[in-house]
Parts: structure tokens; sequence; C-alpha cells
């Protein structure tokens, strides 16, 4: 799907209501937008909640009166419901019974789909297009999909069971548009961006290795070694603890690539990691490192690094 027609989709239909679920619940009807109080209480706005996040779907009284009561519902709560449920519909669709956009299906109630403009459905939409996309195109959409990300779901309703489980995947495919945007980004050369998108994903998922190749491709990319270099420890140590397992073959060629690089620059640090090479990387012969002088020998290669660890690891003063 193209740029385009993610956009005819967003307005084919002329939505009787335009709703807002990403950051507080609003509400508009046509130029106004409902105040709360004409959502009525907690639990008529948590109907409304519900049922826009099944948007098309119908819910069955049943299952709505145990996500809104639990295993504590009232004797009357299927009265109670349908009184609910009447009182949302007046001030939704005033004078439009049922043929506006809540609609009462077979033992439930569903919110049409054709009658309701959703942003979370907006942000679907982009990050489906998004995957099917060449990566300039991606890129764009999701830029718009992560700009349109950049709250909560329904960030005004106090946590509570029903909604766990919707902020939950709401968060991961969030994390779905920033990863591709990332590689995207990385793609099409715009290795800071993708960085920052990758770190942002590693603190919210210290274990999301998809962001973790980003992240040291990127700094590799952008001349950054050392700092990929660390960072590479950083994945590694993390990797191995939580999940048993080493990073990903790209990123550990990626390492090797920084490690000679560096070793290459003629810094202190550079020649503490060309010892480092010649004690435990490849040092077979002089062609070791493309470039590069003919490697240290076994022995001056030791008394390198031992003479900078000893300047590293002194006390200060």
């Amino acid at each position: 799907m193209s740029a385009v027609n993610v956009r005819s989709a967003a307005g084919a239909t002329k939505a009787r209501l335009s709703v807002q679920v990403i950051g507080p619940l609003v509400v508009r009807r046509g130029n106004r937008v409902l105040a709360s109080r004409e959502l009525g209480g907690p639990r008529q706005r948590q109907i409304l909640e519900i049922l826009l996040l099944q948007l098309g779907t119908p819910v069955s009284k049943h299952r709505l009166v145990d996500l809104l009561w639990g295993g504590r519902a009232p004797a009357a709560a299927l009265t109670t419901l349908e009184s609910y449920v009447s009182v949302l519909r007046r001030h939704l669709q005033p004078g439009e019974c049922r043929s506006g956009p809540l609609k009462t299906t077979n033992g439930g109630y569903v919110m049409d789909a054709s009658m309701v403009e959703l942003d979370l459905s907006r942000f679907d939409r982009l990050l489906e297009a998004a995957r099917q996309a060449a990566a300039p195109e991606a890129h764009a959409l999701l830029r718009r999909a992560l700009d349109m990300a950049s709250a909560p779901l329904l960030g005004d309703e106090p946590d509570s069971e029903w909604l766990e489980g919707q902020r939950n995947a709401y968060t991961a495919r969030v994390t779905e548009a920033r990863v591709l945007s990332a590689e995207t980004g990385l793609e099409l050369g715009r290795c800071p961006e993708s960085v920052a998108q990758a770190r942002r994903v590693l603190a919210g998922d210290p274990l999301h290795e998809r962001a973790w190749t980003v992240l040291v491709l990127g700094l590799e990319r952008s001349g950054r070694h050392v700092e990929g270099l660390q960072e590479y420890d950083r994945c590694r140590r993390i990797l191995g603890e939580e999940l048993g397992c080493a990073p990903a073959p790209a990123v550990q060629a990626a390492y090797g690539r920084m490690l000679q690089a560096t070793a290459t620059t003629g810094s202190e640090l550079g020649l503490a990691l060309s010892a480092l090479l010649v004690l435990h990387g490849p040092c077979g012969d002089t062609e070791w490192l493309p470039g590069a002088p003919p490697p240290l020998a076994r022995e001056e290669a030791a008394t390198v690094l031992q003479a900078f660890l000893g300047r590293t690891l002194a006390p200060a003063g």
C-alpha cells in the first residue's frame, strides 16, 4: 500500500465520529468535542473504550460485564450495562437512535468502523503500509506513524486488567515501528537518527536483538568506533546473562571491523588494541590488517598491553 493509498483509506468514509485513544480519550462529533461528562461516568467511558479498541468487532454483553466488573458483577449487571449503553447512544448519536456508530448486535454491541475515524487504526494502517514499502517510502510512513504514537494508549484511563493487554499490544506495535524506522534509516544512510531510535528501543527492551544490530552497525557507519565497541560489549554481556546467547553474526562482524579500524589509528587505545589482536586475534601473517604495518611481536605486544593497563588502572593523583 502506497502513501497515497494510506491517505485514501484514511479519508474514504465520512466518519460520524473522530476519536483519539492515543493519549487521553477525545471524541469529536463534527466540529464539537464531547466533554467527559457527556460520555457518562467511568464505566460508560470504559464501555466506549472497549468497543473502540475492538472497532468493527462485536463484543458480547457477557464479555463486557466480565471486563467491567470481573468476578464482582452485581445481579443486575446486564440491565445496568444496557442503561449505560443507552446513555452513551444519546450523547454519541443524538437523534439517530440505533442508526449511528454504536450499534446493537446479536447479544452485544459494536462500534461501526465505517462511521468512526480512529487514530489507532490510522497508526496501524501506516505501519502495515510501511512493512510492504521500499525503504524511502517506508521511512516516511513510519515517521508519520511515530509522530502519532508519542503518548500511551488511553493515557487518562487508570490501569486495569482489561486495558493491560491492549496497552501491551500497542507498545509492541510502536516498538516494531521504531525498529523498522531505525532499520530503514540505516539503509538510507541516516545513521545518527537510526542510532537514536535503536537506543530508545533498547531503553525499554534491552533484549531486542534487531535494535542492537542497528545500534552497533549505525555507530560503525558513523565512524564512532570506540562507542561502537563499548555498545558491543554491553550487548554481549546482556544477551549472554539474560538469554545465554551471543550477539548476531552481523554484530560480531561489525565488532571485528571496528577493532581493526581502531587498531590502525596510532592512538594509545589503537596501539593497545593492536596488542590485543596480536595476542588473541588473527595475526598469522603480516596481512592481518589491510593497510596496516606488520603486527607487533608477541613479546612486544604483551609489554605494550601491560603498560597501557598500568597507566589506565593507576590510581588518580
